[in-house]
């Protein structure tokens, strides 16, 4: 692999003042002074290591090549470009190589910082997107701080307005149009919450990102038909795509149950009953699938006949229901059941007699 070098600022033959770095497999050869007048932890290095010692010894720097010669362009006296997309990585460098003023007047982590406050923290769409390019040092993001901030920042802008998460999903009694029984085998690519709802830019973010956000939503109170929203529309693009795995889109789907805040009625029968679908067909753990259970025995009296034909796991040609998961589901609501009014009971008990008597012949 040929040595990077950015236009003419680095010689091609490494001289005796020149350090030889890798960065993720690419070699870079950089002037040792310049580098160490700006990053206190290079010039430590150096006072306690020989020169041909640091490669191994910054053999994990967090950091890409791109985002590495940009702070080698820097330490070269070249001019800093900041955008929304490349600050993580950058401040997540510059921690890491300790480049800050009390080494070296007007180094990079206070600029870099300083944009990021400015100009990425005030804005919900800058902050998913600074956030969404953090993915190549994520643990240098958290380690620093950086992910924590962002998240916060997202977390009380959908405090002042959770119309950010997207719209609520209405929640109706009334059934979309009747299926085919052949929409409930279980099937890895059978599309989940075929609505068309739009997309919002929180479910471009990794799991391992939106997890957190979610979770911290919910311990700051946003509005949970909010929230909930958000997780469909972010159920829809991961579990959907075709291009994962069936073991990614397991851990959306459990992550998603895990989230979902706990109030009644927040989703549709029908949407918690396509949920426990996919949960069965891509195996989830059985606290996943319990959840479901324990939301749709909240409302069942809501759910339609085609609703609990629930295929068992390991069928072949003959369609075969889960009756088991059907009885839980009814113990949930009997359990659950509180109201005066007991239209909801006799709902459930026609809906039930409905099924044995030809729902599951």
């Amino acid at each position: 692999m040929a040595r990077r070098h950015a236009s003419s600022w680095l010689s091609k033959s490494p001289s005796p003042s020149e350090l030889e770095l890798h960065v993720h497999g690419m070699p870079f050869s950089v002037d040792k002074g310049l580098l160490s007048a700006r990053s206190a932890k290079i010039a430590a290095l150096l006072e306690e290591n020989p020169p041909e010692k640091l490669a191994f010894l910054l053999r994990d720097i967090p950091a890409d090549p791109e985002t590495f010669e940009l702070v080698a362009r820097f330490c070269h006296g070249y001019e800093l470009i900041l955008s929304t997309e490349n600050v993580i990585p950058l401040i997540s460098l510059a921690y890491y190589l300790e480049m800050t003023e009390s080494h070296s007047d007007n180094n990079l982590l206070d600029k870099t910082v300083a944009f990021f406050e400015d100009r990425v923290l005030p804005s919900w769409n800058e902050t998913i997107k600074a956030l969404r390019s953090a993915s190549s040092t994520i643990q240098q993001a958290m380690h620093s701080g950086l992910v924590e901030a962002c998240l916060e920042s997202l977390v009380y802008k959908a405090l002042a307005d959770p119309r950010l998460l997207g719209e609520p999903i209405k929640v109706s009694t009334c059934s979309e149009d009747s299926e085919d029984e052949e929409a409930y085998k279980p099937n890895a690519r059978r599309k989940l919450l075929s609505p068309d709802w739009k997309s919002e830019d929180l479910t471009t973010l990794s799991l391992q990102l939106y997890d957190p956000l979610i979770h911290a939503m919910n311990q700051h109170g946003v509005q949970p038909e909010y929230v909930a929203a958000s997780l469909c529309q972010y159920v829809k693009k991961w579990a959907n795509s075709g291009e994962n795995e069936s073991i990614y889109k397991r851990g959306v789907i459990e992550a998603v149950e895990s989230l979902l805040p706990p109030e009644k009625g927040i989703l549709p029968c029908k949407l918690l009953f396509e949920m426990l679908r996919f949960a069965i067909c891509v195996e989830c753990s059985n606290d996943c699938r319990s959840g479901f259970e324990i939301r749709i025995g909240k409302q069942l009296d809501q759910a339609e006949v085609k609703d609990l034909l629930i295929p068992s796991q390991g069928y072949s040609k003959e369609i075969q229901y889960d009756i088991e998961c059907v009885r839980r589901i009814l113990k949930h609501f009997y359990s659950n059941y509180c109201s005066t009014d007991v239209s909801g009971i006799i709902s459930v008990a026609e809906l039930i007699e409905e099924i044995f008597d030809g729902g599951c012949k």
